[in-house]
C-alpha cells in the first residue's frame, strides 16, 4: 500500500524506542558460484574470467577466481600459444606470479625448468617441491651445453626401427650444438667484433659431425677447437679450402674466438662434461647462476645462453624417451644476455624457440620494454619485439604511462586498461614501511580479449618461499 506521511531518515527516527541505529551495520557477505547464486538472485553475473589451470587471483571487479595454464589455454582454444610475457616495476611482484603459476602447475603433473636463475630466487621453491636445484659456478656443478644427453640414445636406438625419425632427431641435435657455438662466438667477440663469415660456420659444423660419429661420448667445446686446429683433409673439405695454407687462413679466427671461450670467459664452467644431469623425473628443476650475478655482462650472457641451450636440449631428450607431461620454462633477465653483441637475438632465438606441439609454456619476465633499446642495432631491436609479440599472453604489473605506451604498440591497450595499471605505479604518500601500491595487482592480457585484473593475495607459505626482498630487509 502507498506510504503515508513523512520518509523516515536512513539512520531511523531519532529517540527512545523509535529504531535510531548509532551506525549502518555491514551484512555478512557470502560468495557463490554463478550456478548457485542464481537461485538467490536470477540476475547474478560472472565476468566470464576463464577458470582453466592454476587459481592466481580474484578479479578486482567481480571477486571471481582467476585461473591460469598456458597449455590448457591454447588447448581450450583461450590463446593462440602457450607464451607468457611478465613486466612490471620492481617490487609489484613478478616472481611471485611466475612462482605461484610453477607450484599450481607442479601439483597438476606439469614440469617446471627454471632456466638460469640469476637471483637465486626459486632454489627454496623448487626444493620445497621435492624438485632439484643445479648450481652454476666455479666450484660448484658444471654443464656441457652440447651434451644431449637422452636425445643421442634415442637416436642409436631408432636406427634399426625408424631410420628417418632417427635422422631427424640427429638433424635437430646438430643444429641446436651449431646455433649455441655461433651464438657463444658473437659473444666472445663482443659488440665491436667482426660476424661469422660462412667459412667459420662451415668449421665449426664439420668439426660437430666429426664428433659426432665417435658416438662413444658428448662432444665439448674445448674438443671443437682441438678438432678445428688439427685440421686433416676432411676439415679442409668442410671449410671448402683449396689448400692447407687457405684452411689456416679460413679458421685463424674462429679457433681464436674458441680459445677466449675456452680459456677465458667459459673457463671452468661450460668446458667440461656434466657433473650434475638435469632430472626432469623431478617435479621442478632449477639450473641456478646466482653465483655469476655480478660476473663481467659477457660471462653471464654466455652462461645464460648455455643454460637455455642445455635446458631444452634436456626437455626434448625427455620427449624421445617418451616423456608427454607438459611442461613450464623459466626465463628471467632476458635481456641482460641480448644486448652484449649484435645478432645474438635471432640466435638466441633459435635455441629457444618452442613448438607449442609439444605441450611445452614458457615465462618471460622483465622490468621494461625499454630494455630492448640498449640492444646493439635496429635489427636487434625489431627481432626483440617479436619475441614480444609471439607471446600470447601478456601480464603486466605497475608500470608507468611511457612503459604502457611502449605497451600498447605490441599489445593494443583500452585506454581504462591503461589508466588502471598506471594507477597501480605511485605510492600516495611518503609514508614509510608501507608496500609497494600495485604488489600483487596485475592485469592479464590476452592478445585482442580484454584485459583481466586480478589481486593476488599470498598465503602463509607463499610470503616466506616468495620474499625476494629478504636481502634489503636484513640490512
Amino acid at each position: 500500500m502507498p506510504q503515508t506521511g513523512p520518509t523516515p531518515p536512513s539512520w531511523g527516527w531519532p529517540g527512545s524506542g523509535r529504531g535510531r541505529a548509532a551506525h549502518t551495520a555491514r551484512p555478512p557477505r557470502w560468495q557463490a558460484t554463478t550456478v548457485q547464486g542464481c537461485g538467490l538472485y536470477p540476475h547474478t553475473a560472472g565476468s566470464g574470467a576463464p577458470a582453466i589451470g592454476v587459481p592466481m587471483g580474484r578479479h578486482m571487479l567481480w571477486g571471481e577466481v582467476v585461473a591460469l595454464d598456458p597449455v590448457d589455454w591454447v588447448r581450450a582454444g583461450l590463446c593462440t600459444n602457450p607464451g607468457v610475457y611478465i613486466l612490471g616495476e620492481p617490487g609489484v611482484g613478478k616472481s611471485a606470479f611466475s612462482k605461484r603459476l610453477a607450484a599450481g602447475l607442479v601439483a597438476y603433473g606439469t614440469g617446471v625448468v627454471v632456466l638460469g636463475d640469476l637471483k637465486g630466487e626459486y632454489g627454496d621453491l623448487v626444493s620445497r617441491l621435492g624438485g632439484q636445484v643445479v648450481r652454476i659456478g666455479w666450484g660448484l656443478d658444471r654443464i656441457n651445453p652440447l651434451d644431449a644427453g637422452a636425445l643421442s640414445a634415442a637416436v642409436t636406438s631408432l636406427e634399426g626401427t625408424n631410420p628417418e625419425k632417427a635422422e631427424a632427431l640427429r638433424a635437430e641435435v646438430r643444429a641446436r650444438r651449431l646455433n649455441l657455438l655461433l651464438a657463444l662466438c658473437l659473444i666472445a667477440r663482443g659488440s665491436r667484433g667482426a660476424p661469422i663469415t660462412d667459412a667459420e660456420e662451415l668449421a665449426l659444423g664439420g668439426a660437430l659431425d666429426i664428433l659426432a660419429r665417435r658416438g662413444d661420448r658428448q662432444p665439448l667445446i674445448p674438443e671443437v677447437m682441438h678438432t678445428i686446429e688439427t685440421a686433416g683433409p676432411e676439415m679442409e673439405q668442410a671449410v671448402l679450402a683449396r689448400s692447407p695454407g687457405e684452411y689456416r687462413q679460413l679458421t685463424d679466427s674462429v679457433l681464436r674466438t674458441l680459445a677466449r671461450i675456452c680459456r677465458g670467459i667459459l673457463k671452468g664452467l661450460f668446458d667440461a662434461p656434466t657433473t650434475t644431469p638435469a632430472d626432469l623425473r623431478a617435479p621442478a628443476v632449477s639450473i641456478d647462476l646466482f653465483a655469476l650475478d655480478q660476473a663481467a655482462d659477457d660471462i653471464v650472457a654466455a652462461s645464460m645462453l648455455c643454460t637455455w641451450a642445455y635446458g631444452f636440449g634436456s626437455i626434448d631428450a625427455s620427449r624421445a624417451a617418451g616423456d608427454r607431461r607438459p611442461y613450464l620454462t623459466i626465463q628471467d633477465e632476458l635481456w641482460r644476455s641480448l644486448r652484449v653483441a649484435p645478432g645474438l637475438v635471432e640466435r638466441t632465438d633459435r635455441v629457444s624457440r618452442l613448438n607449442r606441439g609439444k605441450g611445452i609454456g614458457s615465462v618471460i619476465t622483465t622490468h621494461s620494454l625499454a630494455d630492448s633499446d640498449a640492444l646493439p642495432t635496429p635489427e636487434d631491436r625489431i627481432k626483440a619485439r617479436g619475441l614480444v609479440e609471439r607471446a600470447a599472453i601478456t601480464v603486466m604489473g605497475a608500470l608507468p604511462d611511457n612503459e604502457l605506451a611502449r605497451v600498447h604498440e605490441v599489445r593494443a591497450l583500452t585506454t581504462r586498461e591503461r589508466q588502471l595499471v598506471a594507477s597501480w605505479s605511485a605510492p600516495e604518500s611518503w609514508e614509510t614501511g608501507r608496500p609497494h601500491p600495485g604488489r600483487g595487482k596485475y592485469l592479464i592480457k590476452n592478445a585482442g580479449r580484454l584485459g583481466i585484473p586480478v589481486e593476488m593475495t599470498l598465503t602463509a607459505a607463499e610470503r616466506e618461499l616468495y620474499n625476494t626482498d629478504q636481502a634489503i630487509s636484513a640490512g
